[in-house]
């Protein structure tokens, strides 16, 4: 067992164990954006960190990632800020917020009298409530207390060599020492969606993995495009299938235990799928408009921190939680070694295994718990993106008891 097996969390009054102890400034229509970005701009050394929504119009996704990510178990308190006559629910969404145990504040910009007021009404809560957050009571956390999600960015042909599978390894052992461990991009798994099944605890729960699949394929095929972009061919990879391949080996060997859609948090220890393609017809467009709002998905799910494979490279960390990048690709992280923390490039060049960095992985994990920063959060990296989209809730079969 390794040494860092225990660290000292945050504990919130929802009996939540949190790794990060930040207060997020919350747009809730981008007419807001401003103001809010004015606010946290003030507090750089502060831990706080700025997310919001950015459409007039009410969405029930939406509605619940937004209560979902403002009572992660990172976040202590939360400063909402409104124009006033956005549809978001913002007083349900406070009143959560507060059930929750967390300090919250909204800041109505229309009722404060413009934006410089807002702004210093923003303000004067923070500075009120920043020592209180600072003063939540530290706990005792465990590795079986944690949620790691993963996913792959600007994948390249060394992706599904080195980095995928070596997270693959420290997912196995994120699952023996009885953590939850996320994967998702049902889209890349077009073609291998009888192997995955296979890996389901029991044949109710493969039916829906399969047609989780399934609905990925006709929802691309309605929208006439992939999950390929140009810049996957440029970097080497040359159909959907063999990226699919490579990114179906960050799941690694566990049996999977359940599968969930964005905001669902799963309870009990084991490897869960999340489907986050759109249920129904296409009505907003593409699945996800980029990697950051994947990431913003599996931590309204509840991860801890994100595992972040790239062979091409990527700068992206987020709010709340703290993304761990791992390069496939051993040129990519010599041309860009201070925004990685892994080289799992490592494994081209003969100078490591896929166990080892596996084991690297791993124990990252545990220090990243611990409070030590990421690449990405040492570079102030905190993007976030919340955009619309359509869920039905989950079947009985999704989470077998």
């Amino acid at each position: 067992m390794t040494k860092h097996m225990q660290w000292q969390g945050y504990f919130r009054k929802d009996g939540r164990k949190g790794i990060r102890n930040y207060i997020l400034v919350v747009y809730l229509v981008e007419c807001a954006h401003h103001v809010a970005r004015e606010i946290a701009s003030q507090f750089r050394e502060d831990a706080i960190q700025l997310i919001g929504f950015a459409g007039c119009y009410p969405n029930e996704y939406a509605d619940r990632m937004m209560n979902a990510l403002c009572t992660h178990p990172n976040v202590g308190g939360v400063l909402l800020v409104s124009l006033g006559c956005e549809s978001f629910k913002k007083k349900s969404l406070e009143e959560n917020i507060r059930a929750s145990g967390r300090p919250v504040n909204t800041v109505v910009i229309q009722e404060a009298g413009g934006t410089k007021k807002a702004i210093t009404e923003g303000l004067m809560w923070l500075q009120e409530t920043i020592p209180v957050v600072a003063a939540v009571p530290r706990i005792s956390m465990t590795v079986d207390e944690l949620i790691v999600g993963t996913i792959c960015g600007g994948s390249d042909a060394t992706s599904g060599m080195t980095a995928n599978p070596a997270v693959g390894r420290a997912f196995n052992k994120l699952v023996a020492n009885k953590g939850i461990a996320m994967f998702e991009e049902t889209g890349e798994m077009i073609g291998l969606e009888e192997i995955m099944s296979s890996r389901a605890v029991n044949p109710e729960l493969a039916a829906v993995l399969k047609a989780s699949v399934e609905k990925a394929a006709r929802y691309y095929t309605l929208m006439g495009h992939g999950s390929f972009a140009p810049g996957n061919a440029e970097g080497g990879l040359t159909t959907i299938e063999e990226k699919s391949m490579g990114a179906y080996c960050k799941s690694g060997d566990s049996p999977i235990n359940g599968l969930i859609k964005p905001g669902d948090r799963p309870t009990k220890p084991g490897l869960y799928l999340m489907d986050v393609v759109p249920d129904g017809d296409p009505k907003f467009g593409f699945p996800n408009i980029n990697d950051n709002v994947e990431i913003a998905e599996m931590i309204a799910s509840g991860c801890h921190t994100i595992l972040f494979t790239t062979g091409r490279g990527s700068v992206v960390g987020s709010a709340i939680s703290p993304v761990i990048k791992i390069c496939a690709n051993p040129q990519t992280y010599q041309r860009m070694s201070d925004d990685m923390d892994i080289n799992a490039g490592l494994v081209l060049t003969g100078s490591t295994t896929i166990d080892e960095v596996g084991d690297d992985i791993f124990e990252s994990i545990l220090l990243v718990a611990a409070g030590r920063k990421t690449c990405s959060e040492e570079l102030g990296h905190q993007e976030f993106i919340l955009t619309y989209k359509t869920f039905t809730p989950i079947g009985p079969a999704c989470l077998p008891a």
